[in-house]
């Protein structure tokens, strides 16, 4: 812990003297060097190389403030850059008038950076729109205060005083005027400086279109061999709801030293959101979170770990994870439901009064025809409709044919065999239990159609021999009891008055009636810091990154 943190403060330090060496290039791009000082250069040096010093302190200050926050982020390249520039920084300001405190400054920092030089072992990143747009606003931002501060600093280099003001409208004229305003440079420098505005402006604008127009490289899908390794480690530790969800192909795979275990993930911007627990032997448990946690480091990523159990508590709290609760799971004790009694009468008169009217569910093993698939396709365009919504992923399936057709599907047919509902439901491998994941239906569906199929489906996988049934999480079920963290209480107050939009209740209420026992679910993740990007990564990855779907209510 103690060298964690001797680490983080080394990050902090660098980070900001390198944004510091930046504003400090910057100043001193735009000041004139010492006239005592210019006399020794002048008889080494002409007035060009000098002046180039002054553009190449400019440039270096820039790209220095770009790179400082991704130092914090132990980026290699960045290191990389950074060192190369700041060795370039050192000449520049030597060259452009024997300016030495800048030097040492930057001499300082370039002395860390060497130093640190393991710390720095982050991949970076993938380039982005979004990263060029952000580039593109920088370079704006600093071109315009080049040229304000430079001209609001060297009043005697021209024929009028700016002030603060005077010096941004002037270096808008600079792009914008035909004339310049009127700028009459009375100085060799002056005029250089006036010209050098369109060279700082030229360099940090391309600097920034070069991002913005790169293309955006896609990451890499898992290689087959992976997902057959994944497969098989899943068939055989599968033990929760989620198991099956880790094989579909919007998961990449990260596998212990041993290659026992796997977690399945999927990266989206900073975070990188493990489904569930790892699968595989207990005993190496605590190996695979760890190698997780290294290897998302590497990659500049939170790891966290998405709906895990509380088994492994303990054990990422251990590794210096946070836990938050974010709802509880519903299973139905196959072993001991029942129709008979009080309990049962309202399932008793929704199937009875189905069977009657002549509907029936069935069960069709896979593989699945296309003709049923076809079939089921118009129910799910339908239900996706009447939901204003798109399909979910990473925790749940979504419908597409090659995963459906590995699925055993309960269908509601009408007494002429036309499918008004239907559900798939997979495996939980070495867990007796079954697990329920789409729930589609037509719009016009009569009352209690969903209780007959669940019902139906109960009865059919108790015959089965399956001790339980899982429906699934209930978000936010459960959060903000007396003792919850503060963060908790904060969920339990979005539960309350976020309900009327997304039904919450409604959908925790109509489990609660198959009367199930309700297991808790966390979110497991590196700090408060990193919880944000981790959020966002985890909408991402659940919405496929189709944003404004995803919050549409009960899609």
């Amino acid at each position: 812990m103690r060298d964690r943190t001797r680490t983080r403060l080394g990050l902090w330090t660098a980070a900001i003297l390198t944004g510091l060496v930046g504003v400090v290039n910057l100043i001193s791009a735009v000041t004139p060097s010492l006239p005592e000082r210019i006399r020794w250069l002048e008889q080494i040096f002409p007035f060009e190389v000098r002046a180039g010093g002054h553009i190449f302190a400019a440039l270096t200050g820039f790209i220095l403030l770009t790179l400082a926050t991704n130092l914090l982020r132990r980026k290699r390249v960045a290191w990389i850059l950074t060192i190369t520039l700041l060795v370039i920084s050192i000449l520049s300001h030597l060259l452009k008038g024997l300016d030495y405190e800048e030097s040492l400054l930057s001499g300082v920092v370039l002395v860390q950076l060497i130093v640190m030089r393991r710390t720095f072992c982050a991949k970076s990143d993938l380039p982005s729109l979004a990263q060029g747009v952000r580039a593109l606003l920088a370079a704006l931002l600093f071109t315009l205060a080049y040229g304000t501060v430079g001209f609001y600093l060297l009043d005697r280099q021209y024929s009028m005083n700016f002030s603060l003001s005077g010096a941004l409208f002037q270096t808008l004229a600079m792009f914008f005027t035909a004339d310049n305003a009127g700028l009459q440079p009375r100085t060799r420098y002056g005029s250089f400086f006036a010209n050098s505005i369109y060279i700082i402006g030229a360099v940090t604008f391309g600097y920034a279109l070069l991002l913005l127009l790169r293309p955006v490289l896609l990451r890499n899908a898992a290689a087959p061999t992976e997902r057959q390794r994944a497969k098989a480690i899943v068939q055989q530790y599968g033990r929760s709801s989620l198991a099956r969800f880790a094989l579909l192909d919007d998961k990449f795979y990260y596998f212990s030293p041993l290659g026992q275990s796997v977690i399945a993930y999927v990266p989206k911007g900073r975070g990188a959101v493990a489904l569930g627990d790892p699968i595989g032997p207990v005993e190496d448990r605590r190996e695979v979170i760890f190698g997780f946690q290294q290897f998302c480091e590497r990659n500049d990523w939170y790891p966290a770990f998405y709906q895990t159990l509380p088994d492994n508590l303990e054990l990422y709290q251990s590794l210096g994870f946070q836990v938050l609760q974010i709802g509880e799971e519903a299973i139905v004790d196959l072993k001991t439901f029942t129709l008979q009694g009080k309990a049962g009468k309202n399932f008793r008169t929704a199937v009875n009064r189905f069977t009657k009217s002549g509907y029936q569910v069935k069960f069709y093993e896979p593989p699945i025809a296309d003709e049923l698939l076809r079939q089921l396709k118009t129910v799910s365009d339908e239900w996706l409709k009447l939901m204003q919504g798109s399909e979910k992923r990473f925790s749940l399936g979504w419908f597409e044919q090659a995963y459906l057709r590995e699925c055993e599907i309960a269908a509601v047919e009408t007494a002429d065999g036309n499918i008004i509902a239907f559900a798939n439901v997979v495996p939980e491998y070495q867990l007796n239990e079954i697990t329920i994941d789409l729930m589609r239906h037509r719009q016009d569906i009569e009352h209690g159609a969903m209780d007959f199929l669940f019902v139906s489906m109960f009865q059919h996988f108790q015959a089965q021999g399956y001790d339980g049934f899982n429906l699934g999480l209930s978000a936010l079920s459960g959060v903000g009891g007396s003792a919850s963290p503060r963060l908790e209480k904060v969920l339990a107050y979005l539960y309350e008055h976020l309900n009327r939009f997304y039904n919450f209740k409604g959908l925790h209420e109509y489990k609660d009636k198959f009367h199930p026992r309700w297991e808790t679910r966390y979110l497991v993740y590196p700090s408060w810091s990193a919880l944000p990007a981790v959020v966002i990564a985890l909408v991402r990855a659940d919405s496929g990154d189709r944003l404004l779907d995803y919050f549409k209510p009960g899609a």
